[in-house]
């Protein structure tokens, strides 16, 4: 290895592996933090809370390796451009390519590292941090209750609003879906207002005490026909106690792992059968839903004991119910009508449950592609940060941690939206996990060859331009470079001496560019036009009138444009709250609203008016507004007010050049 690329290499892996600590310990603690409220209050040895940490570690890494590749490469190159290494580089012939060379070896082997360790170490962790979760969450079961989500506890999940007292054993809103050991569902619920827990230390059951509630029990028969009406049982109760065994919770073995079979827990190939299986499964619940259908849909089905075998030699085939009398297409009729309800129901069941197998199918296939997106992210990513470094001249952790976390939010918000939409079948679940190391392919190839053909990130020169002509103050004549120097060397002289010779050249009909570039330097000096007059300047009243219009102009056409600015905000907040069911503050704010712009339209008005005085005093009366032009740019009003406020004031300008003397 050449000593180029070993001081390239040793300078990245320093700031990479560095970069990558950070990272992995702020990660950590947001972990800890979002897992605060299982380890609290549990007693916990320092084993324990270790194991926590190590399993928790590599879930984070598909979120700290991207971001820090991203990150390292900005800082490295930026640092190497901002101190000038990279032109020396060049100088001696070496371009971008070869200097990314030794680290494009590093980042290929570092992508195929990650999948190996997302493809048997994610899934490790994974499977052990689940566990491990769930084996200290039955420690103290009081405690495992988080108010608004269902927890499992023992034989039932249980779901609290509130909860209250020393050690959260009161307890509100109290909904109970209790398991049956011979069949899995949720057919028993326990619906309470208020339920405490009760328990001591000896004791091996837990005692929850419910009142003022209902128990609802869903009656399942074999024979699927009797479940057309959903029987049930409901009673209400006073007060009920409910215990839960916790015998086997309370030694549990913290090390005991017993669930296995989450789909981040495989690796490729135990990913690969379990798609197929999934997709297998898939396939003879369609078939399975069709036969059932299919034979619920036939004539025998209806069970009507009704005599088909006979015919009538009037029937013409249109209408088959007239072959039997009124009591009997009457039982024809509402047998089809319960059979199609019955139908339906298992239309409306069947849907919930294959879109779950489907959610369940999507995640699996997603988790699969993720091992392969990861290691390809880091490869996109570095050729996202390298160039970005070389062209934007800046280390350290200033700007390019701003731009790697933009750059990194907008790549990992991609990557969240494509796969919740593709989870739930928007899209093919392929698309939702590649779509973001999509987004970021075409950006990498862009910012290298840009950096590659020493060009910027980006041109706007044919947007920029025309916007600084048409925004700019155009008070100002467009010199020539001749009279910029006489305007330069006019600068020295004093008032007076401007004065004398705008006189002379008005006195003795000379030239009349000498004049314009002096009195033009007058007016750059902010000298009013009564300091001027008062100097022996001849200065037309119009002028001076037309001075006060124009200040008017601009003192109301600001009013209007703050006016129409806070008329705007207050609308869109309204409708933010109005959203968000927020109504009184919502009227208030669309008051508000209505009044910024009875304001706005007032102002409006007035700048008309002193606009078309304005080019009347000063004989232009061609440029007024035009009404039906003034109604339609109203909602334009902010690009209409610095369009006017630069052309007023450079027609000002003009007409003051051609009348003072």
């Amino acid at each position: 290895m050449k000593i180029l690329d070993r001081y390239i290499l040793i300078t990245f892996l320093r700031t990479f592996f560095s970069v990558f600590i950070i990272f992995m310990f702020i990660f950590i603690l947001q972990g800890v933090w979002l897992y605060i409220a299982e380890l609290a209050g549990k007693d916990l040895d320092i084993t324990v809370t270790a194991k926590f940490i190590l399993y928790y570690m590599p879930k984070l890494i598909p979120l700290v390796v991207p971001l820090t590749v991203l990150l390292s490469s900005i800082m490295v190159f930026g640092n190497f451009a901002e101190n000038y290494e990279f032109a020396a580089m060049k100088s001696t012939g070496i371009s971008l390519q070869r200097a990314m060379r030794s680290l494009s070896v590093f980042i290929v082997a570092l992508g195929i590292a990650t999948f190996f360790f997302a493809n048997n170490v994610i899934p490790w962790g994974e499977y052990n941090f689940y566990n491990l979760r769930r084996n200290i969450a039955k420690v103290k079961p009081a405690l495992a209750i988080a108010e608004g989500q269902f927890n499992e506890i023992g034989n039932i999940n249980i779901k609290v609003e509130e909860k209250s007292g020393d050690r959260g054993q009161f307890l509100k809103g109290v909904v109970i879906h209790k398991k049956n050991n011979t069949r899995t569902g949720n057919y028993t619920v326990i619906v309470a207002e208020e339920g405490e827990l009760k328990s001591s230390i000896d004791s091996n059951i837990l005692q929850l005490e419910l009142s003022n509630g209902n128990y609802y029990e869903e009656i399942v028969n074999k024979d699927s026909r009797q479940n057309v009406n959903q029987p049930h049982v409901k009673s209400y109760f006073d007060n009920y106690t409910f215990n839960v065994d916790l015998e086997l919770l309370n030694t549990e073995d913290l090390d005991e792992k017993n669930h296995s079979d989450r789909y981040n827990m495989y690796n490729v190939t135990q990913l690969n059968d379990v798609i197929d299986t999934l997709k297998n499964k898939k396939t003879d619940d369609y078939f399975n839903l069709s036969k059932t259908l299919n034979n619920r849909s036939t004539f025998s089905s209806l069970n009507t004991n009704i005599d088909t075998t006979k015919t009538d030699s009037i029937y013409n085939g249109k209408d088959i119910l007239e072959l039997y009398n009124i009591s009997q297409k009457v039982q024809i009729i509402n047998l089809a009508i319960n059979s199609s309800n019955s139908t339906r129901q298992i239309l409306d069941s069947n849907k919930r449950s294959l879109e779950q197998k489907d959610i369940r199918l999507n995640k699996h296939i997603i988790v699969f592609h993720d091992k392969f997106v990861l290691a390809l992210a880091c490869i996109i990513l570095f050729f996202v940060g390298a160039p970005l470094g070389a062209l934007i001249r800046k280390g350290g952790l200033g700007l390019p941690m701003v731009i790697a976390i933009v750059l990194f939010l907008t790549y990992h918000f991609f990557g969240i939206f494509a796969k919740n939409s593709a989870e739930k079948g928007s899209f093919s679940p392929v698309i939702g996990a590649w779509l973001s190391t999509a987004v970021m392919l075409p950006l990498s190839i862009y910012l290298t060859t840009r950096a590659t053909n020493d060009k910027g990130v980006f041109q706007f020169d044919f947007i920029i331009v025309p916007l600084k002509r048409l925004f700019s103050s155009k008070n100002k004549f467009q010199l020539s470079e001749s009279d910029t120097k006489t305007y330069n060397y006019y600068k020295r002289y004093s008032i007076e001496e401007l004065i004398e010779i705008i006189k002379k050249q008005e006195e003795f009909d000379l030239d009349k560019k000498p004049k314009e570039i002096a009195l033009h330097n007058l007016l750059d000096r902010k000298i009013s036009l009564e300091g001027l007059k008062s100097e022996g300047l001849e200065i037309p009243d119009k002028l001076i009138k037309a001075r006060v219009l124009l200040r008017d102009y601009k003192d109301y056409s600001k009013t209007s444009l703050v006016s129409y600015v806070v008329g705007i905000i207050l609308l869109v907040l309204h409708l933010i709250f109005k959203n968000n069911k927020l109504p009184e503050i919502a009227e208030s704010a669309l008051s508000l609203s209505i009044i910024a712009f009875i304001f706005f339209v007032i102002y409006v008005i007035v700048d008309v008016f002193k606009y078309s005085k304005f080019y009347k005093i000063i004989d232009l009366k061609g440029k007024q507004n035009n009404p039906l032009i003034l109604i339609l740019t109203l909602p334009l009003y902010p690009l209409k007010y610095i369009i006017l406020r630069n052309k007023i004031s450079q027609d000002f300008y003009l007409s003051c050049l051609q009348n003072i003397k």
